[in-house]
């Protein structure tokens, strides 16, 4: 059991801290979560993107490319899914830049800068 009987001012916590002090268990100590951005923090940490509408290739359909991307292809495509969920269309991610179908480039100077993202 208990070596020492701590005294009845010590609270549970110290008391279970003490003790896995003793037998050396004790966890390593988390970092505290970061702040969350506000919108315009996280826009100076991106460079700004590129809205670039295209027909051409594409049978006559509309495409709109959004490039300029500095950002992990796991990143891309999770940015690309929730992009494409909020515009309810389709469209497609690699190789730094994001293709969505449809005209949506007055859609997107909206949505990007409320993601934190600056566009040109």
């Amino acid at each position: 059991m208990m070596a020492a009987k701590a005294s009845s001012s010590e609270s549970w916590q110290d008391k279970l801290r003490a003790m896995l002090e003793a037998s050396g268990e004790m966890p390593e100590a988390e970092a505290a979560p970061a702040e969350p951005q506000t919108p315009a923090e996280s826009a100076t940490k991106h460079p700004p993107l590129t809205l670039l509408y295209e027909r051409k290739g594409r049978g006559g359909k509309q495409a709109t490319i959004i490039a300029g991307f500095e950002i992990s292809d796991a990143e891309l495509q999770d940015l690309a899914a929730l992009i494409k969920k909020r515009l309810a269309t389709g469209g497609s991610a690699r190789g730094g830049e994001i293709l969505i179908q449809g005209d949506r480039r007055a859609d997107l100077r909206t949505l990007l800068p409320a993601l934190g993202y600056k566009v040109k």
